[in-house]
């Protein structure tokens, strides 16, 4: 007898709910870990057919945790759980875990590919030196901000220049350098270890063959090309190129009810970071590229540019970019400027 298993994650203890034969035969709970829920799932369910559970910070770690110890776990997307979850009168863990078990006996949910951990590694890698540079930024505009208060205007700069900026304009006033140096000093050991990153991030995009065939395009930098490549992981995790746009977020959304039938914005669904920074590299596909860099893309987004505006048009730029990018770790070829990919 196939049996179905909902499990409802948290830091610290894990519900199990096991059902068989459209009833709940068992459910309790255990700490949050893959091999003491394996154990249970052992024990209490010896003919698991399918083992769901939500995403989440621990989605992860569970999912390659339970497969490791041959639990057929499946992660599924959470705001579709949530909606028929958000059915049941009374909220809790439990009732949770018989939900994501109703699910998988039905077989009513919507999988989502759980990333490798390499994979997970190199975004941590890039999140982590965004989150220093951002620490960086903030400091930095802290500093010019208390010494407005003092009538002391930093003058415009990064790096050293800033650095030395603000040292002359605190020559002679101690107390408020007694506040305001090691506000810098914490500025300047961010940027340092930003900078280490960095360093790991550009050593990363120069050992993978996939990361410097996409870093031929023009816009496209270390960044952005080691995010996509640990997104995309492997190319055929999608049918065509066209759904990579959709995956991302980049294609409009639809309304359509009776006599009411329209396009909206776009969706903004999944990796907003990757996203954003595909967004960015459009901008400088239609700002800033040099006459030398011209290709098919470029001219392909200024006349939409002309007809659309600028925002438009960097969103479909970004769109097709996306496009093309999964088609040249496809093929292995190396962007041609001349060549209008298909999108």
């Amino acid at each position: 007898m196939d049996q179905y298993i909902g499990l409802d994650v948290s830091l610290k203890e894990t519900a199990i709910s096991i059902r068989q034969d459209g009833k709940r035969i068992w459910r309790g709970k255990c700490a949050s870990d893959p091999k003491l829920v394996a154990e249970m799932i052992r024990k209490h369910a010896p003919h698991a057919r399918r083992v769901v559970f939500e995403t989440g910070p621990l989605s992860t770690w569970f999912y390659h945790g339970l497969t490791k110890e041959g639990v057929p776990a499946i992660c599924i997307e959470a705001r579709h759980a949530q909606k028929v979850l958000n059915e049941t009168l009374n909220k809790t863990d439990a009732n949770d875990a018989d939900g994501l078990a109703h699910l998988a006996e039905a077989g009513f949910y919507k999988a989502v590919r759980v990333k490798a951990f390499d994979s997970m590694l190199t975004r941590t890698l890039v999140a982590a030196r965004n989150q220093l540079l951002n620490i960086s930024t903030q400091l930095s505009n802290q500093i010019r901000g208390v010494m407005k208060t003092f009538g002391l205007i930093v003058a415009q700069g990064k790096g050293r220049v800033f650095d030395n900026n603000v040292r002359k304009l605190l020559d002679g006033n101690d107390g408020l350098a007694m506040i305001i140096l090691p506000l810098l000093e914490a500025w300047r050991g961010i940027r340092m270890r930003a900078a280490d990153l960095g360093r790991q991030l550009v050593a990363a995009a120069r050992e993978s063959q996939a990361t410097k065939r996409l870093m031929t395009i023009p816009g496209i930098g270390a960044v952005t090309a080691v995010s996509y490549v640990a997104a995309i992981e492997d190319p055929d995790n999608f049918k065509t190129s066209r759904s990579v746009g959709a995956w991302l977020g980049l294609t409009t959304r639809r309304y359509q009810s009776g006599e009411v039938d329209y396009d909206g914005h776009i969706s903004r669904r999944g990796d907003s970071h990757l996203r954003g920074l595909l967004y960015e590299a459009a901008t400088v596909i239609l700002t800033r590229t040099s006459a030398r860099n011209e290709s098919s893309l470029k001219s392909w987004g200024l006349k939409l540019r002309e007809r659309l505006g600028f925002k438009r048009a960097a969103v479909a730029v970004a769109r097709k970019l996306a496009v093309i990018m999964h088609s040249m770790l496809k093929t292995g070829d190396v962007f041609n400027r001349s060549a209008d990919a298909p999108a």
